[in-house]
């Protein structure tokens, strides 16, 4: 990590261009743009692209290494190395775990949540990129509030997002998700909890949390008595972020209420807002706008909320996530570009510099002296997909991946 190496011949993303120029880090950070060799290892990048690596502000791909088939777990350390691999193969140096603390038993639960905080901190030593939280908060789950306060204490700070899934769960049939009313409602409509629908929607989730249709019903019916609660909850835990330095998200927001309940709260980011004038309403606020990369990558939501990229054209769009498939933060940049919805250079940020400042990470990526040596060589040949050849993290080689050819 300390001997100096220069990248040379490749075509470099840079701030404001892309540019044939060297690149030579040293100690872990870039030290110089067409600097002096000076006895540096120089690696031959020529055809390459050399970007920026990949900061994933929200992934939760980790839960089908730690659930492979639902109710079927395996253990948690090999989830995290095999996802650890995952990441870098992908390009991805900095992600935030997207780790639903739930009043849930099984894959979402508190419990859950407590090893793989323990997991993560113990593993690491040994893994190859930037691996952090996104402390995903269900709301109704008061039970998390100590966890949260663990975890804001770490090495890493995590990010703390707002999720209410319990009011969406409840929601009346009759109102789209999209336009879900204001959590905090007192006419939020609630659907029958004794109807057969009703039963027949908790199905995937009781699976998930090793339960029978029943026995989740009564006990969501449980949880939702918590509701008079969860208001003061929320204040709490915006507090414990603030004071901790957290960047904070609030999850699926579809109201402007939503968004500027939150947004007095301190969270600044809006994670996947599903309508356009609930983004628009961000926008003129400030806020960071996130979506989805599986969306932009397909070309559309598979929830039938809002595109991304025509998002992306509109200016509602700072940052793409790869939610749940880490290939999509390359394979959306890939399908973006191929629409015309904008240049490589402008089209990187929204996997990469624009994630890191919105979680105020501010050493990294771009490619720019002082800044870490987070970085990506990528093979993209003409009129085919891009793949990741290796992966940089800290001045560090986390992934290098040769063609047979």
């Amino acid at each position: 990590m300390t001997d100096p190496i220069i990248f040379e011949g490749a075509q470099v993303i840079l701030p404001d261009r892309i540019a044939e120029v060297s690149v030579r880090i040293e100690g872990g950070l870039i030290t110089a743009l067409d600097g002096p060799r000076d006895g540096a290892r120089v690696i031959n990048a020529a055809g390459m692209l050399l970007a920026p690596a990949l900061v994933d502000i929200h992934g939760d791909a980790f839960e089908r290494q730690i659930m492979p088939r639902p109710g079927v777990t395996l253990p948690l350390e090999a989830a995290f190395l095999e996802t650890d691999r995952q990441l870098a193969a992908n390009g991805i140096g900095t992600a935030y775990h997207a780790l639903t603390l739930s009043w849930e038993p099984g894959l979402r639960s508190v419990e859950t949540g407590w090893q793989v905080h323990d997991v993560l901190n113990r593993l690491s030593p040994r893994l190859t990129v930037e691996n952090r939280l996104q402390l995903r908060w269900e709301t109704f789950c008061v039970e998390a509030i100590p966890l949260i306060d663990a975890a804001l204490q770490g090495p890493l700070t995590p990010s703390v997002a707002f999720n209410d899934h319990t009011s969406m769960a409840l929601l009346h049939p009759s109102v789209a998700l999209q336009d879900r009313p204001f959590d905090f409602s007192p006419d939020f409509p609630v659907t029958d909890l004794d109807s057969p629908t009703f039963a027949a929607k908790m199905a995937e989730r009781a699976k998930r949390s090793h339960m029978s249709v029943a026995d989740y019903v009564d006990l969501i019916r449980t949880v939702w008595q918590r509701r008079p609660q969860v208001r003061d909850w929320v204040d709490e835990v915006a507090a414990k972020g603030n004071a901790g330095g957290a960047p904070m998200l609030s999850h699926d927001d579809t109201q402007t209420t939503i968004r500027r309940h939150y947004r007095d709260l301190g969270a600044r980011i809006s994670e996947f807002p599903m309508n356009r004038r609930t983004a628009e309403f961000a926008r003129e606020g400030g806020d960071a706008i996130v979506l989805g990369a599986p969306n932009a990558a397909r070309g559309g939501s598979h929830l039938g909320s809002i595109g991304a990229g025509d998002m992306i054209r509109a200016g509602l769009c700072d940052v793409l996530a790869s939610d749940y498939y880490y290939p999509s933060l390359l394979n959306a940049v890939a399908r973006l570009r191929a629409d015309h919805v904008g240049p490589l250079e402008s089209l990187w940020p929204l996997v990469s510099g624009n994630s890191a400042k919105a979680s105020g990470l501010r050493d990294r990526g771009e490619i720019a002296p002082g800044l870490r040596a987070d970085l990506v060589l990528v093979e993209w040949p003409e009129g085919q997909l891009p793949v990741i050849r290796q992966t940089w993290v800290g001045g560090r080689c986390a992934y290098s991946a040769i063609p047979q050819g």
